[in-house]
């Protein structure tokens, strides 16, 4: 079967009379500068699209460097801020200290003045545990007036007790022998019963006191609790001076005496300040009547 042709035929005087339509057209509207305004329309529009993605681009960048910068300020007032905070935080632990060694301070002083003899309150500045003796190292020594044997006494959150007596003196510092070592032993009365002992150290602050030589008949008189202070027999030390309480009662078969245990009433691992005492001279400073 033949494929059918089809033929467009143009004839001449139509072709001609298109194409002066169209011409005619096209002059009339660039005399009437349709499709001038209609380029500037165009060409305005894609330049203000193109400067308004600049001008994001560059807000965008701005704002970033702007943020790197801001976070960069707050980073540097916040660690003055933390520096301050620190600062002051150190400031109030500092005042608080400053007020607490303002209290025992005015606490010891104004103890070291009641007092009848002559003393020389001093500050501890060294412990040895492993020396000859079991020492509190002080500051004070022959130029402040100290001398070997003076008994030595502390306050102690308003508790006066017996810390034990000097056993070496230097030119400006001093050894103590607390009650606590085992070569110390002091003449002790019990406060309750009046019955007098011996009492000695067993090597280290954190051991109890050994009372001896009370006899087994005041048994039933003493009680756990009882107050245990310096005798003042011989005149090594300042008599009633508070040691320690009683915290056990041994009965040994073998023994006319009890076994009895003192609990210190001073405690050695926060104690910090000490008062020496001259049994042989008066106090010049002494304040109020009566005295220890």
């Amino acid at each position: 079967m033949a494929r059918r042709q089809v033929r467009i035929r143009f004839h001449l005087p139509e072709f001609v009379l298109a194409v002066l339509v169209l011409f005619s057209g096209v002059m009339l509207a660039f005399s009437s500068g349709g499709f001038v305004i209609s380029f500037k329309q165009v060409g305005f529009a894609l330049v203000s699209s193109l400067q308004k993605g600049v001008h994001a681009v560059a807000a965008g960048v701005g704002s970033t460097v702007n943020a790197v910068h801001e976070l960069a300020r707050l980073r540097e007032e916040n660690a003055a801020l933390t520096e301050k905070l620190r600062n002051y935080e150190y400031l109030q632990r500092t005042n608080t200290e400053i007020r607490k060694e303002n209290e025992r301070l005015k606490e010891q002083l104004d103890f070291s003045q009641s007092v009848e003899q002559r003393n020389f309150p001093a500050r501890i500045i060294g412990r040895d545990p492993d020396a000859l003796y079991s020492g509190l190292t002080i500051d004070k020594g022959s130029r402040h007036g100290i001398r070997k044997n003076m008994p030595v006494i502390a306050v102690q959150s308003g508790t006066v007790g017996l810390v034990g007596k000097v056993v070496s003196v230097g030119v400006v510092t001093s050894l103590i022998m607390p009650v606590y070592d085992s070569k110390c032993t002091v003449s002790v009365r019990i406060q309750n019963t009046r019955d007098i002992g011996l009492l000695s150290g067993r090597g280290t602050a954190e051991n109890p006191l050994s009372l001896k030589y009370v006899k087994k008949r005041v048994l039933d008189e003493l009680h756990f609790g009882d107050l245990v202070v310096t005798s003042g027999e011989g005149g090594n030390y300042v008599r009633d001076i508070p040691v320690g309480s009683i915290s056990k009662i041994a009965v040994l078969d073998y023994d006319a005496s009890l076994d009895i245990e003192i609990t210190p009433i001073l405690d050695f691992a926060r104690l910090e300040t000490v008062i020496v005492t001259d049994l042989r001279e008066t106090n010049p400073d002494r304040a109020g009547a009566g005295g220890l």
